[in-house]
C-alpha cells in the first residue's frame, strides 16, 4: 500500500460509506475488534484532516474505541462485500468472528487494518460525545433511529495517514 495525502482520495466517499461499507477497527495486536459500518463522514475540523464514526453503546467494538487511542477505517473492493457483511452480523464478544471472515489483519503497536482494504484511514483519536435526543431538530428522526434508544457515539479522529492500493 502507498501512503497518500487524504486529500487525494479520488473516490465519492458518501459512497464509500453509505453504499460499499467500511470497517471500523480499534486495539492492538493482542486485543481488537471490528464491526462493519456505513454511517460517518470525513472532513476537515480543528486544522485537521478528520475522520467521524458513530457506534451504539452495545457494540463491542465500542469497547475498544473507547479505551484506545487509535482506530482504523478500511474501505474494500466490491469483491470484498460478503467478508463485510459477516463482521457485521457476528459479535467478536462471543465467536471469532475473523476466521469466518477470510480477511488478513496486518498489526501495528497501535491498530489493526486489514491487506485486502483498497482504501485504510489510520486514526488517531481526538473527541468523542454521545448523541443526545434533545438535540435533534425533528423528534421524529431520533425516533425512528433509535426506538431503543441506544444513541450512538461519535467519534471524530485526525486521519495521520492514509493507505491505498
Amino acid at each position: 500500500m502507498n501512503s497518500i495525502n487524504p486529500n487525494k482520495i479520488g473516490e465519492n466517499l458518501i459512497d464509500l460509506i453509505s453504499n460499499q461499507w467500511m470497517l471500523i477497527t480499534s486495539g492492538t495486536k493482542e486485543n481488537w475488534n471490528t464491526m462493519t459500518a456505513s454511517w460517518g463522514g470525513m472532513g476537515y475540523i480543528w486544522e485537521k484532516p478528520t475522520s467521524m464514526c458513530v457506534l451504539r453503546p452495545q457494540r463491542y467494538t465500542t469497547e475498544f474505541m473507547n479505551k484506545n487511542d487509535f482506530y482504523t477505517l478500511t474501505f474494500f473492493p466490491e469483491t470484498e462485500k460478503k467478508k463485510l457483511q459477516i463482521l457485521g452480523t457476528k459479535s467478536g464478544r462471543n465467536i471469532n468472528k475473523m476466521q469466518d471472515s477470510g480477511l488478513t489483519p496486518i498489526y501495528s503497536d497501535n491498530y489493526v487494518y486489514f491487506e485486502e482494504a483498497k482504501i485504510t484511514l489510520i486514526c488517531k483519536k481526538l473527541y468523542y460525545q454521545d448523541l443526545e435526543p434533545q438535540n435533534f431538530n425533528d423528534p421524529k428522526l431520533a425516533e425512528k433511529m433509535y426506538p431503543q434508544k441506544d444513541f450512538h457515539r461519535m467519534f471524530f479522529g485526525e486521519i495521520v495517514e492514509c493507505l491505498v492500493k
